[in-house]
């Protein structure tokens, strides 16, 4: 098993699970994912079976197998990827108002091995992306009157 995460006392935590849950925002916070159909919509389902389309080229088969979004304290989804990988995206707030967003991979051993060596950095970094974008704010529209 390998445990990715990363922890923020900033981190929206409505937010960090919106960005995981729903397939129509993956690209904003990792952008080789450039779209998903079949997953549920506007959040993941379990059941579903569908793709997710890697570098815009590459579709990869994909089905929910597990959601859990009854604690907000701790709400997690879980898909398996291709034909042995299996992810589970978890969003945690604790007591402390600190939010872990994380990715749980599991497969077998030589897999795992080279998906530490390849896709955990990447991950890693993604993970980061998604807990920036959770704090982000919405910018003013600007509604005063203009200067002159």
């Amino acid at each position: 098993m390998l445990r990715y995460e990363v922890r923020s006392a900033v981190a929206d935590p409505e937010v960090a699970w919106a960005l995981f849950a729903r397939p129509a925002r993956w690209s904003a916070w990792a952008p080789h994912l450039r779209g998903a159909w079949g997953l549920g919509e506007p959040e993941v389902e379990v059941g579903r079976t569908g793709a997710v389309r890697l570098l815009g080229a590459v579709p990869v088969p994909a089905t929910i197998t597990a959601k859990d979004d009854e604690d907000p304290a701790r709400r997690s989804w879980s898909w398996r990827v291709g034909a042995v990988v299996d992810m589970e995206h978890v969003v945690e707030h604790d007591d402390d108002a600190i939010t872990t967003v994380a990715v749980v991979i599991r497969a077998p051993a030589p897999v795992e091995a080279g998906l530490r060596l390849t896709y955990g950095p990447l991950v890693q970094a993604l993970l980061g992306r998604l807990s920036r974008s959770a704090t982000a704010r919405p910018r003013p529209t600007g509604t005063g009157t203009p200067a002159g």
